[in-house]
């Protein structure tokens, strides 16, 4: 401690944590994430601090742990002795395997939020803010093509793995030569329709033969995959004849439902204004925000690329309230501004949420063509009524602001 102290006398992030929190986590905390023989492993707490500083101070996993090993304050942190050799990086992935499994991640921050609470660093009723950001998914951008041939491979792959003895008669080395590597074939490949054609009938032959002689391997997630990835390419005319689905011929999927990937069938194409686009997911961060308090994370959920942040809100609030963090004021910008959540937020958790309402995005509001419903009506000028005018002409579709009668 006290060379921690005289070779940082202005503290850093790392003594911070130890100095006000004394540790996020405890070893007991992590006590199910282990089996209970075999070797001793390195501390679970640890290694958790270790993650979460490695995020605040932007190090990559050999950075954090070459911290560990050199740094006074990270070892100061983490209670470590001045000679601990630390750990190898490889280390850290593993970890955050384990933290993705089985909603840790969500255990996790409510002990941590919990001792937040206990220092007096977080408490409930005050102003928090949420505000969504995109996330990509680990998967490469495919064309349509290339999303059918690959799912191909990736379904031969697995079936390779779990039951090769099901691929034979069928799988030879044309099939080998197509499918023995990953698909990059780019935007502009060479005849393209028939390509995919072809693709296609490949995988309904592979789909029948799996069928025929192991209906349980259908189970498998590639499989599964490349089925849902036929159907929405796909379709049988009335000859029975195998097609490609366009908007016009058999029409395609909404982006909620279309599959862009074999290996992460729940992400999502998604668009946000004429910029943003991206194959993935939406993560939705809650945050304290009081002008004479630090920020502090208080919820993080994980949503569909293409659902509405709106239908995000209440989940929140249901987190916050089982967690004894419920905001006074709940700052959002537009995409939360749900009348029918704004009206909920206010009746079941008394949380007044504080936005801009969703604009007018009509085609007249945008070109300033026409009367909004918010306009108050003009009198009509003296005259014959128009229905009796023997000179009537054909009804206007739409009420121009530049006419006059």
């Amino acid at each position: 401690m006290q060379v921690a102290r005289a070779s940082n006398p202005g503290g850093t992030t790392a003594t911070w944590v130890r100095d006000h929190l004394g540790g996020l986590w405890r070893d007991e905390d992590f006590a199910d994430w282990y089996p209970r023989d075999g070797r001793p492993g390195l501390s679970p707490a640890q290694l958790a601090t270790v993650c979460v500083l490695q995020f605040l101070l932007g190090l990559s996993d050999r950075q954090a742990a070459e911290a560990v090993r050199c740094r006074i304050d990270f070892k100061y942190a983490l209670a470590m002795e001045l000679d601990d050799p630390g750990f190898h990086h490889s280390v850290l992935a593993d970890f955050r395997e384990r933290l993705a499994e089985g909603g840790r991640a969500d255990r996790l921050l409510d002990l941590a939020l919990a001792r937040l609470k206990e220092a007096g660093l977080v408490r409930e009723r005050t102003t928090q803010r949420t505000d969504s950001t995109h996330v990509l998914a680990a998967v490469r951008d495919l064309t349509r093509l290339e999303l059918v041939t690959e799912a191909v491979r990736a379904a031969l792959e697995e079936l390779a793995g779990t039951a090769p003895r099901l691929l034979a008669g069928l799988v030879d080395e044309e099939w080998g030569r197509r499918y023995g590597r990953p698909v990059r074939l780019g935007k502009n490949p060479t005849r393209p329709k028939t390509r995919i054609l072809a693709t296609g009938g490949d995988a309904v032959r592979l789909l029948e033969h799996v069928g025929e002689h192991g209906v349980d391997r259908l189970s498998g997630p590639r499989v599964q995959a490349l089925r849902q990835i036929m159907v929405q390419n796909y379709y049988r005319d009335g000859a029975s004849r195998l097609r490609r689905r366009t908007a016009e011929d058999g029409g395609l999927p909404p982006s909620a439902v279309a599959v862009v990937s074999p290996y992460d069938p729940t992400a999502r194409y998604a668009r946000r204004g004429h910029v943003t686009r991206w194959k993935g997911f939406v993560a939705h961060l809650t945050e304290t925000c009081d002008p004479d308090g630090v920020n502090v994370i208080t919820d993080v959920a994980t949503t569909d690329a293409t659902s509405y942040d709106a239908k995000a809100l209440p989940g929140i609030h249901t987190r916050l309230k089982h967690r004894g963090l419920l905001p006074a004021e709940h700052l959002v910008d537009g995409g939360y501004t749900s009348l029918v959540h704004l009206e909920q937020a206010v009746r079941d958790h008394q949380v007044t949420v504080t936005g801009p309402l969703l604009v007018n995005s009509t085609r007249q509001h945008r070109k300033n063509d026409g009367f909004g419903l918010h306009q108050e009506p003009v009198p009509s000028l003296p005259g014959p009524h128009p229905l009796h005018d023997h000179h009537r002409q054909r009804p206007n579709r739409g009420v121009s602001p530049a006419r006059t009668p």
